[in-house]
């Protein structure tokens, strides 16, 4: 396993793929010993990319000078969101187009440093303090690296063989970035969005990559997976309850506060009760709307309740929304019953009851998907039933909850509030990943 490098390792990143694609050279590129510039257009024939009347069975485009870029038209971004659309971006670097079955998958390839300065000003606001920004750069180069040397290691076939359990009684899975075998990581959420140089670079981004260049997190088994969700709610969450059934020692669990010792075990089903209905100190426990919109680019003031939470369901409506995401008619629910939470007190396997089906389901994501139009907050939740009928049965359930998202690694609402009292951006790492190593890997 490489773990120095004499300069900037390069990334490949899946941009889009079609039968069709159309782009703009915005500058002089190089391409089998010819130049190209202006608009293109590719198209798939006889198991070929088709260009300029000429069949191949790939292209690559090379970049004349440094700052050359290109565009891509009707690039799809918010993959299976309610906000899903097709724009045109802008990328700087070397476009390479191969045959993916049926359609041509255009492929970005540009140095890492690059890379970083777009995903992180996609995913922080430029008002984000500067130790904060640091810290994102650190962890976002060190799960990217860790992603392309894991794929040179992992076959589909031991990365997807125990992603899911399923059968009449029990639906367990866990979602996890999928092993490209084009390219190293894809430009949408599922990996981390990229808008190459669409929408300006961060001038404050900028610095804090270049402060940070070439470090990394690491640990005996490597770089670091470094995992980061938008707020624990209290107590960060380990691996293994979200995700495969291991552990990674840098992705323990963590009190979220200058303390960080964990002081209640929130795998006791009547702690985690009192937990998730109490509202204990934690450095994500805040509604300051100027900490806040740091982290949350389209930050809302009216919905400033991730730290703890409230749900309401009829039985109607819990019904047709399990019945929607699931394909299951459960009859009338009467119970939702936690059988396992981690140590945040995230459900990862829940008995729902119902009148005609009984189902155990997993892991946190799949919990959150079921019990939403979109994604629940999080899975560390309890129930209430506030009405019943004659015969005793749920009429309504209320879910209380805690934190938004997986909770593994860093908590960036917490990590927002630490860069804001002064902490610094090795102190932030060394909270959210204990025992892991910050190491330079080039310079």
């Amino acid at each position: 396993m490489q773990l120095k490098y004499n300069e900037a390792p390069q990334v490949s990143v899946g941009i889009m793929s079609a039968k069709e694609i159309d782009f703009v050279l915005n500058a002089a590129y190089k391409v089998n010993d010819n130049e190209a510039q202006g608009q293109q257009k590719v198209s798939l024939s006889n198991n070929h990319i088709v260009w300029n009347g000429e069949e191949y069975t790939q292209l690559t485009f090379q970049p004349c000078h440094a700052e050359a870029n290109f565009s891509l038209h009707n690039v799809t971004i918010g993959v299976n969101f309610h906000w899903e659309q097709q724009q045109t971006q802008t990328f700087k670097g070397t476009l390479r187009l191969v045959i993916d079955g049926d359609k041509i998958v255009a492929i970005n390839q540009l140095s890492v440093e690059d890379y970083l300065e777009s995903v992180i000003s996609s995913e922080m606001s430029a008002t984000s303090s500067p130790e904060l920004l640091k810290a994102h750069a650190v962890i976002s180069r060190s799960w990217l690296l860790a992603q392309i040397q894991n794929r040179d290691k992992k076959t589909a076939a031991s990365a997807t063989s125990s992603a899911f359990v399923m059968n009449e009684n029990e639906i367990v899975k866990w979602y996890d970035r999928e092993d490209h075998t084009l390219f190293d990581v894809c430009a949408d959420d599922h990996c981390q969005r990229y808008q190459g140089i669409t929408k300006a670079t961060s001038k404050h981004v900028a610095e804090a990559v270049q402060a940070t260049r070439g470090l990394v997190l690491l640990s005996d088994e490597g770089i670091c997976d470094a995992r980061f969700s938008k707020c624990c709610g209290g107590m960060v969450e380990e691996y293994r309850y979200c995700w495969e059934d291991e552990d990674k020692p840098y992705l323990k669990v963590v009190r979220d506060n200058a303390n960080a010792t964990v002081d209640v075990d929130l795998t006791n089903e009547s702690n985690s009760d009192d937990w998730i209905r109490s509202n204990p100190d934690a450095f994500c426990n805040t509604h300051d709307a100027r900490i806040l919109s740091q982290v949350l680019n389209d930050f809302d003031q009216t919905t400033t309740d991730f730290y703890r939470w409230r749900v309401e369901y009829t039985q109607e409506e819990v019904g047709q929304l399990l019945k929607k995401k699931l394909g299951i008619d459960f009859g009338l629910i009467t119970a939702f019953e936690p059988l396992e939470r981690g140590k945040s007190g995230r459900i990862s396997r829940l008995k729902i009851v119902g009148t005609k089906r009984t189902l155990v389901l997993g892991k946190e994501l799949e919990i959150r998907r079921a019990l939403s139009e979109s994604h629940l907050y999080s899975s560390a939740f309890v129930v209430d039933v506030t009405e019943r009928d004659a015969q005793g049965l749920p009429l309504r359930f209320v879910f209380i909850g805690a934190g938004w998202g997986h909770g593994v690694g860093l908590c960036q609402i917490g990590a927002a509030v630490m860069g804001e009292k002064g902490y610094p951006f090795h102190e932030i790492l060394a909270h959210y990943y204990p025992g892991a190593e910050q190491k330079r890997l080039y310079p």
